[in-house]
């Protein structure tokens, strides 16, 4: 596992289309619905964020293909786990628990007291998070107008 630097977030593409795909597949409402944006334009974003600092990406590797990634944002004293994803062929071999722990020591190093991630409905990557010790706090509602 490493930390990327921003000119390297165009190597997420594939991680971020894999994932719309889980999501458009077990959305209970909102199937064909992502990605919400294109790709370009998350992916800049991400470049943005770790120049900026207020965001930190580490990937898991096999031979240079990236496997998964797990992209902390810190505010304050705020932390959001806001991607954490591990590619269905390399589930259930530890990188999501270790992409996690990462994010959690990021966070301490950095004296953050509140982090949330946020589940598409759906998503059994619930019970993944509720065993690293995340509790429902809200739920949100949305109309896609």
């Amino acid at each position: 596992m490493r930390e990327l630097t921003s000119g390297e977030a165009y190597k997420l593409s594939e991680c971020l289309k894999a994932l719309a795909e889980h999501h458009n597949s077990m959305s209970v409402y909102f199937k064909g619905k992502y990605p919400k944006k294109p790709y370009s334009d998350t992916l800049t974003s991400f470049e943005a964020d770790i120049k900026s600092g207020t965001s930190r990406i580490a990937v898991v590797e096999n031979d240079e293909k990236i496997l998964g990634f797990c992209k902390a944002d810190i505010t304050g004293s705020e932390g959001k786990i806001d991607y954490l994803i591990v590619l269905k062929e390399a589930r259930g071999s530890g990188h999501g628990k270790a992409l996690i722990d990462w994010a959690m020591s990021v966070f301490r190093e950095s004296g953050v007291s509140h982090i949330e991630v946020k589940v598409a409905d759906g998503n059994d990557a619930i019970n993944f998070y509720e065993n690293q010790g995340f509790k429902p706090n809200a739920h949100i509602l949305r109309i896609d107008m």
